[in-house]
């Protein structure tokens, strides 16, 4: 069978897919873990959109490749952020990544195969989360940039963890292991480090498996909050968030 052509698209995502629909989409740069860079933030949205119009996925696994899911970003391949017109293309960019997650047409299960300190929400936004046992969870880059974390960490830690936990997590940067997330309700399982992304297939597999018009149907059912939580709230937090990068570029001139 012939891939389709956003297979060979894009520089950060490698996909594969099996007889059962599973799509796997591992988040990578030049084969090793993926350093998040500016061209991943503006890829992401399309290549979501292309794996929803996609009638031959009937379930998607997001995982990362190596030891980690995603823990390095390239702050300045963003680009002038502290620009209005560069930030609205960030918040716009941003805003869909977080929408399409959740408007697939199919389940999603993430798999953090290690360290999720950057767009850890991805994960949380998945339908199903499978860790490994050497997962961490954290907001690495907000802190160290000293920009307030809008993008949408704010609404799903929340709404996954609950205020007190994200407002500890997101104001003093730390991280949470694995078996933390567990007890939080943010992770469904943990496995063998080694076992992760078979495990996540191996769900994926179960609800790819299920009528096509109950896994479109059940996954707008089970998103409902968080839909309008992201359409009501991350507009606002991406607006403060876009304020404190000017403030940070202001005081460095």
């Amino acid at each position: 069978m012939t891939n389709p052509a956003y297979f060979d698209e894009y520089k950060n995502f490698a996909f594969r897919r099996d007889e059962q629909g599973v799509l796997v989409l591992q988040c990578h740069t030049d084969g090793g873990p993926i350093v998040f860079t500016g061209q991943t933030h503006e890829d992401f949205p399309g290549a979501l959109e292309q794996i929803a119009l996609d009638p031959a996925n009937k379930a998607l696994v997001l995982t990362g490749t190596g030891d980690s899911f995603m823990d390095q970003i390239d702050g300045p391949s963003l680009g002038e952020i502290f620009k209005p017109a560069s930030w609205e293309k960030t918040r716009a960019e941003g805003a869909k990544v977080l929408q399409r997650l959740l408007d697939l047409p199919m389940p999603a299960v993430g798999v953090a195969n290690g360290p999720a300190l950057v767009h850890s929400e991805y994960l949380l936004l998945c339908d199903v989360h499978i860790a490994s046992e050497r997962a961490t969870y954290g907001d690495r880059p907000h802190p160290e940039f000293g920009i307030t974390a809008g993008d949408g960490l704010h609404v799903v830690w929340e709404e996954v963890a609950g205020t007190a936990r994200a407002k500890w997590l997101l104001w003093t940067g730390s991280t949470i292991d694995a078996t933390t997330a567990l007890q939080w309700g943010v992770v469904n399982e943990i496995v063998p480090h080694e076992e992760a992304l078979d495990r996540g297939i191996e769900v994926a597999r179960q609800l790819a498996s299920r009528p096509a018009l109950y896994r479109t149907l059940q996954k707008q059912t089970l998103n409902l909050n968080l839909r309008r939580r992201i359409t009501q709230d991350v507009p606002f937090g991406m607006a403060l968030e876009g304020l404190t990068a000017a403030d940070l570029a202001y005081q460095q001139t």
